[in-house]
């Protein structure tokens, strides 16, 4: 039996075990079987896999659970008619066998609506509260596709937490219309036991405006893809702030691909390790023959608080054009002890200072968040979390 029938056959099982669906669900769930059939989990072998190993998951016995979500929104539509939008013949070239395991399981996407022109005072929230039922870990697959007509605008918010061991392999889909203008935000604080793979692709139309952020708190293992597709005229904003601790990984990989010209991109993605924990950033710039008058940044910086925390970045930048503005850096460094020393002389303890110092590393991503909602969220997470000790 060959490694990738070993780790399939537990996920067949399953899948002859669904109840048929709508047409054009099962024949995307039946695409995105045999995709994942071919594939099997990815190994260290695959570059974009070399610093995660996900043999864990590929070793788990999950119980496929439904992905229950809580939706509120206003003024966006909830799309019955679901088939219109869902090509299950881009699964046959989909590379990530964890998009093709999410088409084969969904169960019940998420598709809505923002109508030409509208303007959306309040955030649509999608939240994710996943609940393990008896001793046989779960696996969930929430699929989300959010449709930004021409001129729109919205603000997107995603949640994900959880208790106890389990799977969550998320795939979001936004795709943006000429002249709208959207930001997107993606809070993950799961369980310390889970794992968590998530894919996000926004495919921005001529002279939209997009901004993600990606805030990575939870999980054991965590892999993050983030993809943007750019129009002529364009811009484009990728954020994260992840923080870890004790033994945990993340992994974010992102690509910002300027397929037209006059595009404008921006990204900074900071991270905090303590403890024993790892994690890795993959930060890449494609500009095609045809983006000319390209200017795109891109960031990644990390604060390293232990000696046992290891980071591994690779800023990437695929340049195809000559006229062209495009940087990228990383840097990786520790608490500044001047600053500590500072603090100290002043009377306030060498914990309490190191949490300042800590938090003030990731204010400047946080002093970007519009939500208060959000921000306040995170500020409560973040003071909790930098307040633990790295194991």
């Amino acid at each position: 039996m060959t490694a990738v029938s070993e780790q399939t056959g537990a996920w067949l099982a399953q899948f002859g075990e669904q109840k048929p669906a709508e047409p054009w669900l099962q024949k995307l769930r039946e695409t995105g079987f045999r995709r994942f059939a071919e594939l099997g989990f990815p190994t260290t072998k695959n570059e974009e896999w070399r610093f995660t190993n996900v043999a864990p998951i590929a070793r788990t016995d999950f119980r496929v659970a439904p992905a229950g979500s809580t939706v509120r929104f206003r003024g966006a539509e909830k799309v019955e008619e679901a088939d219109k939008y869902f090509d299950p013949a881009r699964l046959a070239a989909e590379p990530n066998p964890f998009v093709a395991l999410n088409a084969a399981f969904t169960d019940s996407p998420c598709v809505l609506r923002v109508p030409r022109g509208a303007v959306l005072e309040q955030p649509i929230e999608i939240a994710y509260e996943i609940a393990v039922q008896g001793d046989r870990p779960a696996a969930v697959h929430p699929r989300i596709l959010i449709l930004v007509e021409a001129n729109a605008q919205c603000t997107i918010v995603e949640k994900y937490t959880g208790a106890g061991r389990y799977l969550t392999n998320a795939v979001t889909e936004i795709r943006v219309g000429e002249g709208a203008v959207v930001e997107h935000y993606r809070v993950q604080d799961e369980s310390r036991e889970s794992y968590h793979i998530s894919t996000l692709r926004a495919a921005l139309g001529r002279s939209a405006n997009f901004t993600s952020y990606s805030f990575a708190l939870g999980g054991a293992l965590v892999r993050n893809d983030a993809n943007a597709t750019l129009s002529e005229g364009t811009a484009a904003t990728l954020n994260g702030l992840y923080v870890v601790n004790g033994r945990q990984h993340i992994d974010n990989h992102t690509e910002i691909d300027h397929a037209k010209p006059h595009g404008t991109s921006h990204e900074l993605y900071k991270g905090i390790l303590d403890g024993k924990a790892t994690a890795v950033f993959n930060g890449r710039i494609i500009v095609r023959k045809d983006a000319q008058k390209t200017d795109s940044k891109q960031t990644n910086k990390n604060l390293v608080l232990s000696d046992d925390a290891v980071i591994d970045t690779k800023p990437e930048l695929q340049i195809f054009a000559d006229d062209v503005r495009c940087t990228h850096g990383a840097t990786i460094g520790q608490l500044d002890e001047e600053s500590m020393f500072y603090m100290r002389s002043r009377g306030i303890g060498r914990e309490q200072a190191r949490s300042l110092l800590t938090y003030a590393f990731a204010q400047d991503v946080l002093d970007r968040i519009k939500v208060p909602a959000v921000k306040d969220q995170l500020e409560k997470l973040l003071f909790e979390k930098f307040h633990e000790h790295g194991g």
